[in-house]
């Protein structure tokens, strides 16, 4: 960071602590719900493409065919995610977050519920997978220059010495919306016929976004930017090529912050998209008890993952991160081994587990990722890492899951790449940084003297 002042005084900067303590709640809650309602969104596609539109946009005579198609459907959405990453990473670091993230909400939420009022493929017919992969793309577009600034959104009104906490609130998101995503799905095939549920049921629940995102709006709408970028601003040190100059400057934190994301994504994407495929169609589950089993694994990880991340602001960050990569990696294999007996109670456990081990690297990961960046840097570093880790991660992950059981017949394949992906994310949190909450500190001490030296002139004026 450039030439920023310390106190006259020569103390040094004290422990960071939220400016502004109903900013600092209403950010939390923009983070969280903001990120939920587009996790709800994603979510809700994410099901859909496992147990409805291999019927619905790509009929075959083979099931596997149809669920590989529809599961390349929900590649696009992370592929996509680099353009968005680029597009508002780079705005948020010119421009601000609050305005990036009103915009990324509102291009989810429209592709939505455009995919809710689309044809199938027995009406238009290949119009119809053409446009839902052009929607899908949209979705990542916007997810992509989502989770960058509502990590910033709440990370940056928050205690520095507490960022693994705060910065929790977007991590919460992803659960809040599958939780949401599924438990509504689960209502439907409960109180719908099998039929109902193919022809319009699954749409109901992609319509329902219209509602969450205004709600989100509303929220975002009313909240200012974060103290950090005010002082960035009010200093002229936005970037001109933040793009360039974090591929120049900062391209080891970059490559740590993408590395250390691929195991989680990974994870997640098998405890909550593949296994839905692998429990109803390989194993023979009913929908409604993996639906269940995922709802419930949500449901724990809405209060783990803030857990996990004020432990790791308690003891090392990146420690705890490694543990929970290694763990996660074990018990996939105990997963698979104890699913076989057709027993709900495991299913319901391996998952919920499973979510467990998912959550003590989710929780303080977003810290871990903010913390690589220079401050003027953040929203383009944060944003580019996620976005990169998710094509590497989740984006093949359901794809290379169902093709590798497809050709082995077992699922040790299965489980041995989730293994290679934690030592990636190993690999990624060896070559990263500690917290630092100097440079955060610093900023905020410069704002407020900003806001003193504005006030001693306006009473100077009023004299």
């Amino acid at each position: 960071m450039a030439n920023v002042p310390v106190p006259a005084s020569g103390e040094a900067p004290r422990p960071g602590k939220p400016m502004h303590p109903k900013g600092l709640y209403k950010a939390f809650a923009a983070s969280l719900t903001g990120t939920a309602l587009e996790w709800y969104d994603f979510a809700v596609y994410s099901a859909a493409a496992a147990v409805v539109f291999p019927i619905v946009f790509f009929p075959s005579s083979d099931p596997l065919t149809g669920t590989i198609l529809a599961f390349s459907t929900y590649a696009v959405g992370y592929v996509s995610r680099p353009v968005g990453g680029i597009i508002f990473g780079r705005l948020g670091d010119r421009i601000g977050r609050k305005k990036v993230l009103v915009t990324t909400l509102m291009i989810i939420g429209v592709a939505t519920v455009l995919i809710g009022v689309l044809p199938g493929y027995g009406s238009i017919g290949i119009s119809a997978p053409i446009i839902l992969v052009l929607l899908r793309f949209a979705q990542g577009v916007g997810v992509g220059g989502e989770w960058g600034g509502a990590v910033l959104l709440s990370s940056e009104y928050g205690d520095p010495h507490r960022r693994g906490f705060w910065a929790s609130a977007a991590q919460v998101g992803p659960p809040a919306g599958n939780l949401l995503a599924n438990g509504t799905l689960a209502v439907l095939t409960v109180t719908l016929s099998e039929a109902q549920f193919i022809s319009f049921g699954w749409r109901l629940a992609f319509l329902v976004s219209a509602v969450l995102v205004g709600f989100g709006l509303w929220i975002r709408l009313k909240l200012e930017d974060t103290p950090i970028f005010k002082a960035i601003e009010a200093h002229g040190e936005q970037p001109n090529a933040p793009v360039r100059e974090v591929f120049s400057k900062e391209l080891r934190p970059l490559v740590a912050a993408t590395l250390c994301r691929v195991g989680p994504d990974v994870l997640y994407a098998l405890f909550t998209v593949f296994t839905l495929s692998y429990g109803i169609q390989t194993l023979g589950y009913d929908r409604g008890q993996v639906l269940t089993a995922v709802l419930i694994g949500s449901a724990f990880q809405l209060f783990m993952i803030p857990l996990a991340g004020a432990v790791s602001d308690r003891f090392n960050r990146r420690l705890v991160y490694v543990i929970a990569a290694a763990v996660g990696a074990v018990w996939t294999f105990i997963f698979f081994a104890i699913l076989g007996g057709h027993s709900e109670p495991l299913l319901i456990a391996g998952i919920v587990l499973g979510l467990m081990a998912h959550s003590f690297m989710y929780g303080p990961q977003a810290a871990f990722i903010v913390e690589q960046f220079s401050p003027r840097l953040r929203s383009t570093g944060s944003s580019l890492a996620y976005t990169f880790a998710g094509v590497i991660g989740g984006a093949i992950a359901p794809l290379m899951f169902t093709l590798l059981l497809s050709q082995f017949g077992t699922w040790i394949p299965v489980a041995i790449y989730v293994a290679v992906a934690a030592v990636v994310t190993i690999v990624g949190l060896a070559l990263g940084r500690d917290s630092n909450t100097v440079e955060d500190e610093d900023y905020r001490l410069l704002l407020e003297g900003s806001a003193a030296a504005s006030g001693q002139s306006a009473v100077a004026e009023m004299r």
